[in-house]
């Protein structure tokens, strides 16, 4: 189609100076109107003082229309972006788990705030406001910011792909504000998971035994076969959240677990009470639905170790609590990522590993013991040690 060159009407209105200009705006019944649109274009002062002095800025802001560089996508909204092309893609190409997660973080925190801008109308300056904004109303941890960002990023990455969008993605130089303090995640020590398994009852215990001994996530606990075990190693193929049954996280998820033979000998005592399938689901409910974990951990769990003094930190703390006793006995990091079957040795170091405080202590115990039989009279008070 044959692109209208337009000079734009200029004109001054409340201080400022506006362009009046005509588009081609997509319709919500997905139709293509040419619309009349401003857009407010200087401040009206000494170096904008007349048409004449502005005229340069209208002619850069009309020359990716005049030059047909824009199209008529960029004219929709986030909104009908985001939900008619946007999110259905997530739904079809990523993990309902994920898709869940997009879909509450736009309509919690974005949809108020920016559903209505145009995708060719926002600017990297939009983006630091809109996190900004979120940051002050909303007692969010900076990871949850940063969350929310990369949210964004991908938005208006895939505006580019479906061509609704030139240029530089805009969220790219948008800064994180600090956010509030994030909580630090907890990871059980050997010590509290061999506690647990002395007061849990089956087959609580063993379902435990098998989060804390193989670092398996809750949806592949959920979804592990009798098929996939073998006395040495469990194979993982399935990964179950709510309703949904999905193939593991990543590549390197479908990696073997080993298996030790405490563990070995208490899935084969659960196999044995089950009448020794073949096949099936490894822990399943009364329906033969995979078990539910959170339910477990309400009904059992929970109720079996506050009576024994004991806390409850989640399924995901076993995973981590893998990695960091590993740690604490002098696996290296590399086969620790290999355990836990992460794509990344980053994310094993920086998000699994935890500083163990008995650990802490033994060292600074060694050091008061060197310090002690270097200077005798260190620890007396009032003693000066040169």
């Amino acid at each position: 189609m044959k692109t209208r060159h337009q000079q734009g009407y200029v004109y001054k209105k409340s201080g400022w100076w506006y362009v009046r200009y005509y588009d081609d705006v997509m319709q919500q019944d997905g139709s293509i109107k040419r619309v009349q649109l401003a857009q407010r274009v200087a401040p009206v002062c000494d170096q904008y003082r007349s048409k004449r002095a502005v005229r340069p800025l209208v002619q850069e802001f009309l020359r990716p229309l005049n030059s047909g560089a824009y199209g008529p996508d960029g004219t929709m909204t986030l909104e009908r972006f985001v939900e008619k092309v946007y999110l259905p893609h997530v739904a079809a190409q990523k993990r309902p788990s994920t898709y869940r997660g997009y879909r509450n973080l736009w309509e919690e925190y974005l949809k108020p705030r920016c559903g209505n801008l145009r995708l060719r109308e926002f600017r990297t300056c939009h983006g630091e406001r809109l996190l900004a904004e979120i940051a002050r109303q909303k007692p969010l941890s900076r990871n949850t910011l940063k969350h929310i960002k990369s949210l964004l990023s991908g938005i208006f990455k895939h505006a580019k792909r479906q061509g609704a969008l030139d240029g530089a993605n805009p969220i790219q130089d948008v800064s994180i504000p600090r956010g509030t303090e994030s909580h630090d995640t907890y990871a059980y020590s050997l010590e509290e998971i061999l506690q647990m398994l002395t007061v849990l009852p089956e087959p609580a215990a063993t379902t435990v035994a098998t989060a804390a001994f193989t670092g398996m996530r809750k949806g592949e606990l959920r979804g592990l076969l009798w098929e996939n075990y073998s006395q040495t190693e469990i194979r993982v193929t399935q990964s179950v959240w709510e309703g949904f049954v999905t193939e593991p996280k990543t590549r390197k998820s479908k990696s073997p677990v080993p298996v030790i033979g405490p563990l070995a000998k208490k899935l084969d005592a659960l196999r044995l009470t089950q009448g020794n399938p073949e096949s099936g689901l490894t822990f399943a409910s009364r329906d033969g639905a995979p078990l539910d974990l959170d339910n477990l951990a309400s009904r059992v769990i929970k109720p079996s170790l506050r009576r024994a003094g004991l806390e409850w930190h989640g399924w995901h703390a076993f995973r981590r609590g893998l990695a960091t006793n590993l740690y604490r006995l002098g696996v290296p990091d590399k086969v620790i990522q290999t355990i836990l079957r992460h794509s990344n040795l980053a994310t094993t170091q920086n998000s699994y590993i935890k500083s163990v405080t008995a650990d802490a202590v033994v060292a600074m115990q060694s050091l008061e013991r060197i310090c002690t039989s270097m200077h005798p009279n260190a620890g007396v008070a009032g003693t000066r040690v040169v």
